[in-house]
């Protein structure tokens, strides 16, 4: 990894390195560093040619796909900032994203770019690209071979300004670094290892921090990516055991599915590793993966952090279910009460992080960058505690915590319970407005089988486990819950949603 901290153009550097390197494999075709760095080069000059030079803003609206893994790269060689767009916005949300980053260009695929000509009316350039590969690689072909950027490199200039999921408010644009990148790329292999033969499976969108993390260390360590548009859970299986897949990311809800499909260590024969994400993992299902013989990787990470920030290896997982484990190196963790004063072990507070690889600020909020970041610690808004080994657990967001009667309820712990019975498939835990109490704990849950869901049978399995006071005092069966871009369940949109169902009834 070294020279690496010192560049912004990752691809090239790896490419003069290893040129003939697998990089990427996207539906059965593949390019080294060398063909993916010829394709940079040549977007490049398209780019130019479309008046997007360094120092703007570029917005990027793509699925996963040959053109937007070319776009990132190519934006990090002439200096520019990625804005990368969340492809399941409404045309109102991302119009507002792309005018607060003051994006002077938009980059887009077939068949989404109407969205973004209807979010910008007219006021910002969009070029639409081809999505195939093949129609892309022609597009380019007739563009020089050899660009000289007019960049003089920076590892701690921004590499993209990142918009937060928006699940506790208005999204922030979260500013992420170079270094960033390389700081966390660096923790990670340091905690995971890596080998020459690695390859990432990508399903997580390149929207989200922990998809262009994947896209990232992959260049770094010089491995390749196994690039998905999106989540399908046999797309999934077909190549953990077809593509020779060593290292996955997903969040709990995905390696759901993927049990419930069939997946065991038996049709993933080159899999050593299952990075597990994004929302706290039910004990359950971690003992299910392990049956399965799956090597699970609990992690802990925010955008704000350029993901993961603490891990626990597999070996460990089951010692602790529910951990996150030990921060990788160079990062700090500290659990601090309301005045930020340090509280001992096992004591519930703030979780706070420092290090290399926590980002500059958010982006045009200089409000929001001093209520969180305070010389160098991020104030996650996370409740959480430090066991007596100075393993993190994360209990719920401070925005998530629920007082019903004068106590404190983490939702997390409460679905941790809930989890644990065998007829529960999902479930997320809200507050609710109550009279008396101000807030009642109220489950949402997705059955195994609704037609055998018994909620009286549930609530007597939780009273033997959780106090009095957390125990749910509304019950919903629902189909499915809503989720995030990124495969977490949107606790504030179920929130809502049962509101408005109370307030109707």
């Amino acid at each position: 990894m070294h020279g690496f901290e010192s560049t912004n153009d990752w691809l090239k550097e790896r490419t003069s390195l290893s040129p003939k390197l697998t990089a990427l494999f996207i539906d059965g075709q593949s390019w080294t560093f060398e063909q993916l760095d010829l394709l940079a080069t040549r977007f490049c000059h398209y780019l130019h040619e479309n008046k997007i030079v360094r120092g703007n803003h570029v917005g990027m609206l793509m699925p996963n796909s040959l053109p937007a893994v070319c776009c990132i790269f190519a934006l990090a060689r002439i200096g520019a900032t990625l804005v990368p767009l969340n492809t399941r916005l409404t045309p109102q949300e991302l119009g507002w994203q792309i005018g607060f980053a003051g994006c002077s260009g938009i980059l887009s695929t077939t068949g989404i770019d109407e969205r973004v000509v209807a979010a910008t009316l007219g006021q910002t350039l969009v070029r639409s690209l081809p999505h195939s590969a093949a129609e892309f690689e022609a597009m380019l072909a007739h563009y020089p071979t050899r660009f000289e950027p007019e960049v003089q490199e920076n590892p701690k200039s921004p590499q993209a300004i990142a918009f937060t999921s928006g699940t506790t408010g208005f999204p922030k644009g979260v500013i992420i670094s170079y270094a960033n990148h390389f700081w966390s790329a660096f923790g990670s292999a340091e905690r995971l290892g890596t080998r020459p033969d690695d390859r990432w499976l990508a399903c997580l969108p390149l929207y989200h921090v922990g998809g262009l993390a994947v896209l990232f260390r992959s260049c770094l360590y010089g491995t390749a990516v196994v690039l998905q548009d999106g989540f399908d859970a046999q797309g999934v299986l077909d190549s953990l055991r077809d593509e020779a897949v060593t290292l996955v990311s997903l969040v709990p809800t995905m390696l759901g599915r993927l049990l419930q499909a069939g997946l065991s260590r038996a049709n993933a024969p080159s899999l050593r590793l299952i990075l597990l994400g994004g929302a706290s993992a039910p004990p359950r299902l971690l003992v299910e993966a392990a049956e399965a013989n799956l090597p699970i990787a609990v992690t802990y990470g925010l955008t704000e952090t350029t993901s993961q920030v603490a891990t626990m290896e597999p070996d460990r997982v089951l010692l602790k279910p529910g951990s996150a484990g030990k921060p990788l190196t160079l990062a700090t963790i500290a659990i601090v009460d309301d005045g930020g004063r340090d509280l001992p072990h096992d004591t519930p507070g703030e979780i706070v992080v420092s290090g290399p690889m926590v980002m500059g600020g958010y982006y045009n909020d200089p409000v929001a960058t001093t209520e969180k970041l305070h010389d160098g610690h991020l104030h996650t808004g996370d409740i959480g505690y430090l066991d007596e080994e100075d393993d993190l657990w994360v209990l719920d967001r401070r925005s998530d915590l629920i007082v019903s009667g004068g106590e404190n309820v983490y939702p997390a712990e409460v679905e941790r319970i809930l989890q644990e019975y065998p007829g529960v498939s999902q479930v997320c835990v809200v507050g609710l407005p109550h009279p008396e109490w101000g807030q009642q704990v109220t489950a949402i849950i997705v059955p195994r089988d609704p037609d055998r869901f018994d909620k009286g049978d549930l609530l007597t399995f939780s009273r033997t486990r959780l106090a009095g006071f957390k125990q749910p005092k509304a019950i919903f069966i629902v189909d499915q819950l809503p989720q995030t871009g990124s495969g977490k369940v949107n606790r504030r949109s179920v929130a809502e949603l049962m509101a408005s169902r109370l307030a109707a009834a």
